[in-house]
């Protein structure tokens, strides 16, 4: 039987690492938090979201890890060091893995323990929402290097 679990846990973690080589091609560190014209949200705060998204969806809500989000301040810190972003991607990698270690396919069919839009959807489908929530927003942090990492 395939473990389901487990390669989903596999998509986040490649992700996941992305998400640091992204960080760690900025030639410029401090151009991680800048914004210009349209472009709102700067890499460093849509890196924050989705290490917070990931820490309360997967930590606290599937692995009961007492994580608690701070949804404002994923948008309002400005100038958090690269070093410290990529300690806090390495930590939510190791949480994704304690978390999917407790899952089995039986865990992935059951309801999601929180509704979204006021709809239960099975753990599977809401994992695999966050998943493309995520790679959503990988692809503006590697456009917002190409276009603002000059």
């Amino acid at each position: 039987m395939v473990n389901y679990s487990a390669q989903f846990s596999g998509f986040f973690t490649l992700n996941l690492n992305n998400l640091k080589t992204e960080l760690l091609a900025y030639k410029d560190e401090a151009n991680i938090w800048k914004t210009d014209g349209n472009i709102s949200n700067s890499a460093g705060n849509l890196t924050l979201h989705l290490i917070g998204n990931l820490n309360h969806f997967f930590g606290a809500t599937l692995g009961h890890t007492g994580f608690i989000r701070d949804r404002d301040s994923e948008f309002s810190n400005k100038s958090i060091a690269r070093a410290v972003i990529i300690e806090e991607i390495d930590k939510t990698i190791a949480m994704m893995e304690f978390v999917y270690n407790k899952l089995d396919n039986d865990a992935l069919e059951r309801t999601f323990p929180l509704r979204k839009h006021d709809k239960e959807e099975s753990t599977a489908h809401f994992i695999i929402h966050l998943f493309g929530h995520f790679t959503y927003h990988l692809g503006q942090i590697n456009y917002h290097r190409r276009l603002l990492d000059l």
